[in-house]
């Protein structure tokens, strides 16, 4: 039998630049239909002013940055530690592939190589200082990836799969986790098979992905068909660990995704994210307790702005079916930086 190692990651775009700043929540303090107690830090709760400061926030996003980056050290680590044949990542497209001409609820990106450029249309200097032009080649593993959807479909999950990228190279759900997970640029030089779920659903073309006005709001006749349900992540992820289980190989498993997010939480006007709904599930996970993960529904994360986190619940439904709790967990709370963050390890052994 094959071994597994299960891993939780971030992407967060902010963590890119050479100056880490809260732009999600500057863009959301310009929209006229913020309610007005909420445009001054005086009227925000009590550890978001705090977060905010006296700098507009930026020493917190450092703080925060720089807490994020060395829990992703460790998580290297252990990466290396664990010499995986090939990693599948669990990841969102926001606008990038899954555009208008096709919106598959789960994509496997049987590549063989993709190569990109992370900076080509970067306005602002980013972390590494590394160059526009800078190319950065990812391997693929076609053999596993075609393994996988094979044996998903036979399990009854009609998943998609592709040999070529439509629009993007990758979005930047697996672009930016290479970049992290390579943050002190050792190289990176494992196979990886990215793995699209259509987190975003109802907005992935009404709002391209990203912030919604509240000043206009979508109309509900707008909206697109949902995501798929968190349940049916939760079961694809199960079946995931099923099948490589008995595969020939040993595979990372990767969610890669922040938690809530500010900008999709409406019942907190897109001004911060769910902290309360996130710490639950947090909790769940560390404990074990996985039915509290299955049993949440659809709504429920779009309510809490945890969208992206159908990535987590493939990662966790994975973690379920082979009895596992993290051997890892961190929890990284921010209010002003958009979104909680959590790194995870579920080690094998």
């Amino acid at each position: 039998m094959s071994e597994i190692l299960g891993i939780g990651i971030t992407h967060y775009p902010s963590f890119l630049p050479r100056v880490s700043a809260p732009g999600s929540l500057r863009r959301i303090l310009q929209d006229p239909g913020l309610p007005e107690h909420y445009r001054k830090p005086e009227g925000w709760p009590d550890r978001m002013r705090e977060e905010w400061g006296d700098d507009d926030g930026l020493k917190f996003a450092e703080q925060h940055r720089q807490a994020v980056v060395g829990a992703m050290r460790e998580t290297r680590a252990t990466l290396d530690a664990f010499k995986p044949d090939f990693i599948v990542i669990w990841g969102d497209d926001q606008y990038e592939n899954f555009r208008e001409d096709v919106i598959p609820a789960f994509c496997i990106l049987a590549y063989d190589n993709v190569d990109i450029q992370p900076w080509r249309k970067s306005e602002r200097p980013n972390a590494w200082g590394e160059a526009k032009d800078k190319t950065f080649q990812i391997r693929g593993h076609r053999a596993g990836a075609k393994y996988l959807t094979s044996k998903l479909i036979e399990q009854d999950f009609d998943v998609a799969y592709a040999y070529k990228p439509l629009h993007e190279a990758l979005s930047h759900a697996f672009t930016n986790s290479v970049l992290f997970l390579d943050w002190d640029r050792r190289g990176l030089d494992l196979p990886i098979v990215p793995f699209s779920v259509n987190c975003y659903g109802r907005r992935v073309i009404a709002a391209q992905g990203y912030i919604e006005s509240l000043a206009n709001p979508i109309p509900d006749s707008d909206l697109d068909p949902p995501s798929p349900s968190p349940a049916r992540c939760f079961d694809l992820g199960a079946a995931c660990a099923r099948s490589l289980l008995a595969s020939p190989w040993r595979v990372a498993l990767i969610a890669s995704a922040s938690w809530s997010h500010a900008f999709l939480t409406r019942k907190n006007s897109f001004l911060y994210p769910d902290t309360c709904a996130d710490r639950r599930l947090f909790d769940a996970m560390k404990t074990g307790n996985y039915d509290t993960w299955r049993s949440v529904g659809l709504v429920q994360i779009e309510a809490s702005g945890q969208h992206e986190m159908l990535n987590w619940f493939c990662l966790v439904g994975a973690m379920a079916e082979l009895g596992r709790k993290p051997s890892r967990a961190e929890f990284f709370e921010s209010n002003i930086m958009n979104s909680n963050k959590v790194i995870t390890t579920f080690m094998p052994y």
